[in-house]
Formats: structure tokens, C-alpha cells, sequence
């Protein structure tokens, strides 16, 4: 099966949304069963008490507490505007940050970050000089505060979709900035899974978007296959993904493969595979990895797998490299819900 699909259908009798690439899974997103704040909500809120020692401050939201990481010009009882930044982990607050996105499939407005942006990868000079135009004439008389960022699923798409699109977000932008006064309130909605999918798979485009399907393309079986912390990898070997309560453990096993290169090889396929991986299952946090034994030389191949493997993801990722027992140790950004967790 060649090609990109997008599948909306539903998990539990939830929303689901999946894409495939060349039949394999590449993103899978599930709307949780709580209630429970969605990144990207924007609320308004109150500060509470600063906790100095964490850098931040507590602030009220109509359902609880967020957290913000922020104490500068914070007054106790003073009125935010804040967006949820991941899901919050059991029992703590939810990450907040004042720094608010305005997001759609084609446009982005940024209070607080003026200025008007193309994505870089869109390189063409005659589709960059019309998107500029389009930026121009959708946001002209805005407060010098509003910026626009215009996505690269714009290239190729109608001007009229991209110029409602930058309409709707600025609209939506001037309304939420100017309502401040009153106690907590959730002011947008975060997006649910198959919002997220229609926004954030545009680019490329998928071959085809199909509505229910899950079962025919197999995609519950690879789901199944995503709650177990087996991974069997595709050169030789496999990892053992095992979340902790402190931190993320990855074990790399080369399996029956008893050459010399055995290590290194399923080293290597443990790197291209874990950033789908830990996609998927929606883990972050601190991740130590137990790569295969190898020699202390080949630590620079992979070094250099490991860079390319997490460049182009979403999430931040900070790779900080070997400690003194030979364990890899990574920090990923938690963007979602755990899977095991949204499907217990």
C-alpha cells in the first residue's frame, strides 16, 4: 500500500484520527474520555502563589490549576491569558504559558510576536510574493502587537481558503486579547483529534482522507501492537519501551544475531525507529536508553543516527548524549496524553 492516508474514525467510541505512509503508521491521535484540558485551550485565569523555588507560579482555571513558568511582573490576583501547553500528568497542574498561538491549516497569528512569516519551505519566489500579498491585505489596520506565521500546506492551495483562513484566526485573536476582565474561564477550546489531524497533516497532502477504515488498513492491529513495550525492529533485534515513574526506559536487544555487527546494527535501526515510537505512544519526558554493546568507537555513528532521526520532530527534543555507565540519555517534550493511559 503506497502513498499517504489520512483515516478518520473512532477508537471506544471516541473520535480517532491515523495517518499511513506507505502502510505504515506514522501519527495516531485519540480524543481522551475525560474532560480534561486539550493543548492549545486558551483560558483565562488567575494568579495565585508563586513558587519561587520552581520558577513559576500557580494560576486558577475554572476546572483547577494551571502552572505557569513564569514569576516576572505577576502579581497575585492579576488576570491571564494562557494556553495549555501538554497534558497535565496525574495529580499535577496543567502547563500553562502566556505566549499564545492562534493556529489553523494555513495561518498562525502570534500575539506578542509581530512581524509577517512564510515557512521556509515553501521556496518558490512567485508563491512566496503571493502569500506575502495575502499576509499583507489579511492583516492590515491589526495591532502592531499580532504577527502571522503562514504554514507551508499553503503552497498550492486556493488564495480565497488561505485569506479566510488568516480572517478567522486574526478574528479570533482581537476577541480572546480583548477579553481579560472575570474570573477563570475557558475562552478556545483545545483542538480534539480529528481537528488536530485536518490542521496539522496537511503538509504534504494526503492521497486520500477517508472517513472509518480502521479495521481494513489494519489500523487497530497496530494499535494493539503500540500498547505492548515490545518493538521489533526491522534490521535485527528488538526494544523494550517501559515507562517509569521517574523517567522513560529504552532497552535495546540484538536478539538472535550473534555477528560482531549485531550491536551496532540494531542500534542503529533502534534510533530511526524510536522517534515514531515515542509519537505514537505519546511518551516524553527524561528517556535513558540501554543501547545493544558495541564498541565505544561506533558511538559517533550513531551519535550522528540519532541527530538525524529526531530532526524533523515536533516535539522538542533535547539529545544530551552517553553517561559514565554507557547509557544514552535524551529529554522529549510530553505534546500528549499517553496512549496506554487515553486507552486503559
Amino acid at each position: 500500500m503506497k502513498g499517504r492516508i489520512v483515516i478518520m474514525d473512532e477508537v471506544q467510541g471516541r473520535p480517532a484520527a491515523a495517518l499511513l505512509v506507505d502502510g505504515q503508521l506514522q501519527d495516531f491521535l485519540v480524543d481522551p474520555e475525560t474532560d480534561a484540558a486539550l493543548p492549545g485551550a486558551i483560558y483565562r485565569a488567575v494568579a495565585d502563589r508563586p513558587m519561587k523555588g520552581q520558577g513559576g507560579v500557580f494560576v486558577k482555571l475554572p476546572e483547577g490549576s494551571g502552572f505557569l513558568r513564569q514569576t516576572a511582573g505577576i502579581a497575585p490576583g492579576a488576570r491571564l491569558l494562557v494556553q495549555v501547553t501538554g497534558p497535565a500528568e496525574g495529580g499535577k497542574a496543567v502547563p500553562v504559558t502566556t505566549r499564545l498561538l492562534f493556529k489553523s491549516r494555513y495561518a498562525i497569528v502570534t500575539p506578542g510576536a509581530p512581524g509577517r512569516n512564510i515557512s521556509r519551505r515553501i521556496r518558490d519566489e512567485d508563491t512566496r510574493a503571493e502569500l506575502e500579498t495575502l499576509a499583507d491585505a489579511g492583516m492590515k489596520g491589526a495591532d502592531e502587537g499580532l504577527g502571522l506565521i503562514l504554514r507551508s500546506a499553503c503552497e498550492g492551495m486556493d488564495a480565497q481558503d488561505i485569506a479566510e483562513d488568516i480572517a478567522g484566526m486574526r478574528q479570533l485573536a482581537e476577541a480572546v486579547l480583548a477579553d481579560i476582565n472575570g474570573g477563570p474561564e475557558l475562552l478556545v477550546e483545545g483542538a480534539g483529534a480529528q481537528e488536530t489531524a485536518w490542521r496539522d497533516w496537511a503538509d504534504p497532502a494526503p492521497d486520500e482522507v477517508l472517513t472509518g477504515g480502521f479495521a481494513d488498513y489494519g489500523v487497530l492491529e497496530m494499535i494493539d501492537d503500540l500498547l505492548s513495550p515490545r518493538v521489533e525492529l526491522q534490521e535485527s533485534g528488538h526494544m523494550m519501551i517501559e515507562p517509569t515513574r521517574a523517567l522513560l526506559a529504552v532497552d535495546v536487544n540484538t536478539g538472535g544475531d550473534t555477528t560482531p555487527a549485531a550491536g551496532l546494527k540494531a542500534n542503529i535501526a533502534a534510533a530511526r525507529e524510536l522517534p515514531r515510537q515515542l509519537r505514537l505512544r505519546g511518551l516524553g519526558g527524561q528517556i535513558v536508553i540501554d543501547f545493544a554493546p558495541m564498541p565505544k568507537r561506533d558511538r559517533a555513528v550513531l551519535d550522528q543516527v540519532l541527530r538525524a532521526a529526531f530532526k524533523g520532530s515536533a516535539a522538542e527534543t533535547s539529545l544530551v548524549g552517553w553517561t559514565t555507565l554507557g547509557l544514552y540519555e535524551l529529554v522529549r517534550k510530553r505534546d500528549r496524553l499517553a496512549l496506554a493511559e487515553v486507552l486503559a
